[in-house]
C-alpha cells in the first residue's frame, strides 16, 4: 500500500468512527428522556434485562458506552448484578445494528445524506436539527466505509497479504487474536467489524469470490467480541467490587462465546452459509477453507454475511447463557471476592465515566439528589428526638450530617457543571440541570434549618425552659407533617412522580394555615397562663423554621414538574452556585 493508501484506510475509518458517534449522539437526543424511562423498566426477569439492553445499545450505537454505563449504575447500588448481566446479553444483540446499517446498500448515496443532515441541523427546531445529527452521522459513516473500501482495493492483488490470510485461515486463533487486537486498539467492536466488513467486499476474480471469507472473517469477529470487554474492565477500575464483577461477566460472557464458537467453526459458518443461502443471497466455492463443499457469499453479499454473522453469535451466545446467569454470578464472584465496604462520607450514584451520557448522567444525579433528601429527613427526626430527649450525641450527630450534606451540595452541583462541560445538551436536560442546582442548593437549607433545630434543643436545655403538653403535641404534630412532605419529595425525585410532586405543593399551603393555627393557639396558651412566657420565643422559631422546609420542599416538588422558572442556556448553568441558586429562603 502507497502512503496515500494508507492514510485514505486511516482516514476513513476516523470519518466511520465519527460519523457512528454523531448517529449515535442525534438518536440519544432524539430519545431524550426516554433513555432514563427506558433504563427504569428493568425487573429481576433477565429477559427484560436483555431487551433495555438491546433498545439502549441500539440508540447510542456502542456496546462498550452501554456496560460503562451498567458498571456506573451496579457500583451506585441502581442495579443489581443479575440485571446488570442480562443488560450485558442485550447491549451485544443490540452491537450488532452497526454490522446491519454498514450491509444497507447506499454508499452512492452517503454525501446526499450528509449534505441533507447538515442542512437539518441549521434549522433551530431541535427535532429536526436532532434528526439532522442522525443523518449527517449516517452519511459521514458511509463516505468513512468508501474511502476504507477504495484504500482496500490493492490488497485483493497483494501476495503477501494473501499469504496472511491463508494463515488466518489455517489458525483460526490467529484470526480471535487479530480481532481482539484491533477492537482493543480503536476502542470499538462495531468500528472494527466494519474495517472487516469493508475489507471481505472486494472481490479477487471474475467470479465474485471475497478477499476474505466467511470462513476467515468469523473468527476475527469473535475476536473483536473479546476486545470490547478491554473497555468496561478499565470502567470498573477504581470503581466497587460489584462494578468489577459486572465487567468480569462481561467478559466471561464474550471471551467464553468467542471460545465455543471456535471450536464450532465449521458447523457454524454452514449454518451461516445455509442462512444466506435461505435468503437469496449467491455463494461460491471457499478456495480459502480446504474443507469439501464449504462454501461462503460473494464478494458483494459479504456485509450482509458478517451481519447475520455477527448477530446469530449474540444472539445463540446469550441464548446459551440466559437460564445459567445465576452461574456466571458464582463465576464472578470467584474472580472478584470478598463484600464492599461503603464510608459514610462518599458518593453512592454519581459515576464520573457517563457524564457525557446527559440521560445517564442526570438519572444518577437524581438519585443523589434523593439520597442527599434522605439525609436531611433524618436530620429532621435527629432536631425532632433532640426537642423531646436531648443529648450530645444527637448534637454531633447532626453536625456529621450537616457536613455530609454540604459534601453532597459541592460535589453534585460539581457533577452537573461536568455533565454541561461534557457535551451538547437538549434543552429539556439544561432545565433539568438549572432545576437540580437549585433543588441542590433547597436541600442543603433543610440541612441547615435542621441544625437551627437542634440549636435551639441545646438553648432550651441550658435555660432549663420546656415546652407545655399541648405546645408538644402541636410541635409534634408539625415535626410529622414535614416529615411526610420530606419524606415524599425523596419518592418524587426518585420516580420522578408528578402526581406526589404535586402534592408536596398542595401540601405547603396546607402547613402555611397549619403554622398561622399554631401561633395563634401559642397565645391562647400565654393568655391562659397555661405556657412559659419565655418559651414564646423558641416555639415561634421552631414554627418558623418548619415552615421554611416546607417552602424547600415546595421548591424540589416544582423541580420534578418542571417549568420555565428552570430553563437556561447551559452557559447560565456553569454559572450557578449553591450558594445563590434557592428561590425561598
Amino acid at each position: 500500500m502507497s502512503v496515500q493508501q494508507i492514510f485514505m484506510l486511516f482516514g476513513g475509518l476516523a470519518l466511520f468512527i465519527f460519523g457512528m458517534q454523531q448517529m449515535g449522539e442525534g438518536l440519544e437526543k432524539a430519545a431524550g428522556d426516554r433513555m432514563r424511562r427506558i433504563l427504569e423498566m428493568l425487573t429481576s426477569n433477565p429477559l427484560m434485562g436483555v431487551l433495555v439492553g438491546t433498545i439502549v445499545t441500539t440508540i447510542i450505537q456502542s456496546s462498550s458506552a452501554t456496560t460503562v454505563i451498567v458498571v456506573g449504575f451496579v457500583s451506585a447500588g441502581l442495579m443489581t448484578l443479575p440485571q446488570a448481566i442480562g443488560v450485558i446479553f442485550g447491549a451485544n444483540i443490540g452491537t450488532t445494528m452497526t454490522a446491519w446499517i454498514i450491509a444497507v446498500k447506499i454508499d452512492n448515496y452517503a454525501w446526499l445524506f450528509v449534505v441533507l443532515g447538515f442542512l437539518m441541523m441549521m434549522i433551530k427546531k431541535p427535532s429536526i436539527r436532532y434528526i439532522g445529527q442522525i443523518s449527517f452521522g449516517f452519511g459521514v459513516l458511509f463516505v468513512g466505509l468508501n474511502s476504507m473500501s477504495d484504500a482496500m482495493k490493492p490488497l485483493a492483488a497483494s501476495p503477501q497479504f494473501a499469504e496472511l490470510l491463508l494463515k488466518i485461515k489455517d489458525v483460526p486463533v490467529l484470526g480471535l487474536i487479530v480481532g481482539a487486537i484491533a477492537t482493543m486498539v480503536v476502542q470499538s467492536s462495531s468500528a472494527a467489524i466494519g474495517v472487516l466488513q469493508t475489507l471481505a467486499a472486494s472481490p479477487i476474480d471474475p467470479n465474485g469470490a471475497p478477499l476474505v471469507s466467511l470462513y476467515q472473517a468469523v473468527p476475527v469477529l469473535f475476536g473483536s467480541n473479546i476486545g470490547t470487554t478491554v473497555t468496561a474492565t478499565l470502567a470498573a477500575i477504581g470503581g466497587s467490587r460489584q462494578a468489577k464483577r459486572t465487567a468480569a461477566a462481561h467478559s466471561v460472557f464474550n471471551i467464553s462465546g468467542s471460545i465455543l464458537f471456535i471450536l464450532l467453526m465449521r458447523p457454524y459458518t454452514f449454518l451461516v452459509n445455509s442462512i444466506m443461502s435461505f435468503l437469496g443471497f449467491t455463494l461460491v466455492p471457499d478456495t480459502t477453507a480446504n474443507i469439501a463443499g464449504m462454501m461462503t457469499p460473494v464478494a458483494d453479499s459479504m456485509r450482509q454475511g458478517i451481519a447475520v454473522s455477527h448477530t446469530f453469535f449474540n444472539v445463540i451466545s446469550t441464548l446459551v447463557w440466559l437460564p445459567f446467569i445465576w452461574l456466571l454470578v458464582k463465576i464472578v464472584k470467584v474472580i472478584v471476592p470478598g463484600e464492599d465496604v461503603i464510608g459514610r462520607k462518599q458518593l453512592a450514584f454519581i459515576d464520573y465515566k457517563v457524564v457525557s451520557r446527559p440521560a445517564i448522567a442526570l438519572g444518577l444525579a437524581t438519585n443523589e439528589l434523593a439520597r442527599m433528601t434522605a439525609l436531611a429527613n433524618e436530620m429532621i427526626k435527629s432536631g425532632r428526638e433532640a426537642l423531646r430527649n436531648f443529648s450530645e450525641e444527637l448534637i454531633q450527630k447532626t453536625k456529621t450530617d450537616e457536613d455530609m450534606m454540604d459534601f453532597l451540595d459541592n460535589e453534585i452541583v460539581r457533577y452537573l457543571s461536568n455533565i454541561v462541560a461534557a457535551g451538547s445538551i437538549t434543552p429539556p436536560e439544561a432545565s433539568r440541570i438549572a432545576g437540580y442546582m437549585h433543588a441542590t442548593n433547597d436541600i442543603e437549607r433543610i440541612g441547615d434549618h435542621c441544625e437551627n433545630i437542634t440549636d435551639i434543643a441545646l438553648r432550651l436545655r441550658e435555660d432549663n425552659i420546656v415546652f407545655s403538653e399541648s405546645a408538644k403535641a402541636e410541635l409534634d404534630n408539625a415535626f410529622e407533617f414535614i416529615e411526610g412532605m420530606v419524606g415524599e419529595s425523596v419518592t418524587a425525585l426518585q420516580r420522578h412522580d408528578l402526581i406526589m410532586a404535586q402534592k408536596i405543593i398542595d401540601s405547603e399551603d396546607v402547613f402555611d394555615k397549619m403554622e398561622a393555627d399554631m401561633r395563634a393557639s401559642h397565645l391562647d396558651r400565654l393568655n391562659r397562663k397555661e405556657c412559659n412566657p419565655h418559651a414564646t420565643v423558641y416555639f415561634l422559631e421552631l414554627m418558623h423554621i418548619l415552615e421554611r422546609i416546607s417552602d424547600h420542599c415546595k421548591n424540589i416538588a416544582e423541580v420534578v414538574i418542571g417549568g420555565e422558572n428552570y430553563l437556561a442556556h447551559p452557559s447560565e448553568i456553569k454559572m450557578s452556585a449553591p450558594s445563590g441558586s434557592g428561590y425561598i429562603r
